[in-house]
């Protein structure tokens, strides 16, 4: 049972993770890989839109992701946006990487090895990982301009829609504590905390939201 307080802390650290960029065109469109085939369909409305000529689509398999995609995140991306409208050869496939400063490093390799010119980029994450990938791409590739995207729910039709409650606070929580760590470690860009989101973040862990935080070892992003 999740308590009251918990979906209040859960939805501050949702709304805090939105960017609120407005999607314009751009060099790439990049989809990062996870479970959420929602990150696939909004990288096809944005290519459809006109918003970017091409798309890469980068991920390999996680713990969340073996069973229901063996073939790799990216590969099953492409063939969402396949199936959505997008040609086959606008679309470039990532199968390697493993985290978001993976996903970054690699797809930014791939572009240069297509010699694919990059100015701007749509960055289409889960909708409670806008900051945390921005931070990370912003750090990884500075001399670009990155533009965040993700579905556009509300936190309680994101939940319904991934019908696990449990997992997305996790996440969530994971997530946060990412963004206060990881720029100490020079894998993202500092970015302000603010007390109350903080707050929030303590109370989710000391109710038992902590599948997904990091160990005092752990690295990357």
């Amino acid at each position: 049972m999740i308590s009251t307080q918990a979906w209040a802390d859960a939805q501050r650290l949702w709304d805090f993770q939105q960017m609120g960029h407005e999607p314009h065109p751009c060099s790439v469109a990049i989809g990062l890989g996870s479970h959420d085939l929602g990150v696939a369909d909004t990288t096809a409305e944005l290519y459809l839109r006109g918003m970017a000529p091409l798309i890469v689509f980068t991920g390999a398999t996680s713990r969340t992701t073996r069973e229901r995609m063996p073939q790799g995140e990216a590969e099953h991306y492409r063939a969402r946006a396949v199936e959505l409208g997008v040609p086959a050869c606008a679309i470039l496939i990532e199968p390697r990487a493993r985290n978001t400063g993976e996903n970054i490093r690699f797809s930014r390799a791939l572009l240069d090895e297509r010699r694919v010119p990059v100015s701007s980029v749509l960055l289409v994450s889960k909708p409670y990982e806008e900051r945390r990938a921005y931070a990370t791409a912003r750090r990884l590739w500075p001399d670009v301009e990155w533009v965040s995207a993700s579905t556009g729910m509300t936190f309680p039709e994101y939940t319904n829609s991934i019908q696990d409650a449990r997992l997305v606070i996790d996440m969530l929580v994971g997530a946060q504590q990412r963004l206060m760590v990881y720029p100490q470690q020079g894998f993202m860009i500092e970015q302000k905390i603010p007390i109350e989101v903080a707050a929030a973040f303590e109370r989710l862990c000391h109710e038992g939201f902590t599948s997904r935080l990091m160990s005092n070892t752990a690295q990357g992003s």
